[in-house]
């Protein structure tokens, strides 16, 4: 596993914590990374976790309105904690990460299959889909610079899975 897609997992653990525990943002963090934290995650990785747990956190409002424009019939209030929190993740990094929005989406998918169902990486996906090509109307990605991983993914032959309805 990449050290990035490592670090998207422990971002996840805690948004998760913080979800379930409603503790402040900075709080999570230091108790994650004194408590739960890989201690081998090398210092860029650590900061890339730290800077999507922290940036999502503190973009809950925005995150969520933007989700909750495309999870037709659902509330994200009732969705699955780690399910309400991948999405979080990944429309963050769409938003202000350089990351290339497929790469997030399969990112976001691999983190689904390992930690909730198949039912909700094909949700996942779905409203990840739809907010791209939202995204992609508004503000279309160019010159996006591919890091280590989604070379990796690239190379791998990972590719964005068709969205099916939620």
């Amino acid at each position: 596993m990449g050290s990035r897609r490592k670090a998207r997992e422990c971002a996840l653990q805690m948004l998760f914590a913080a979800d379930v525990a409603e503790t402040p943002p900075d709080e999570v963090v230091r108790t994650y990374w004194a408590e739960l934290g890989d201690t081998d995650l090398e210092e860029p990785a650590r900061d890339f976790a730290t800077r999507l747990a922290a940036g999502t956190l503190a973009q809950l409002q925005t995150l969520d309105e933007r989700i909750r424009s495309r999870a037709e019939h659902w509330r994200i209030a009732r969705m699955a904690v780690v399910d309400r929190n991948i999405l979080r993740l990944a429309v963050y990094e769409f938003l202000h990460e350089p990351t290339p929005r497929t790469v997030a989406i399969n990112e976001a998918l691999e983190i689904a299959r390992r930690f909730s169902t198949y039912e909700a990486t094909q949700f996942i996906n779905g409203i990840l889909d739809a907010i791209k090509r939202d995204l992609d109307e508004q503000h279309p990605q160019e010159n996006v610079e591919l890091s280590e991983d989604s070379e990796d993914a690239l190379d791998e032959g990972e590719s964005e899975i068709p969205a099916s309805s939620p």
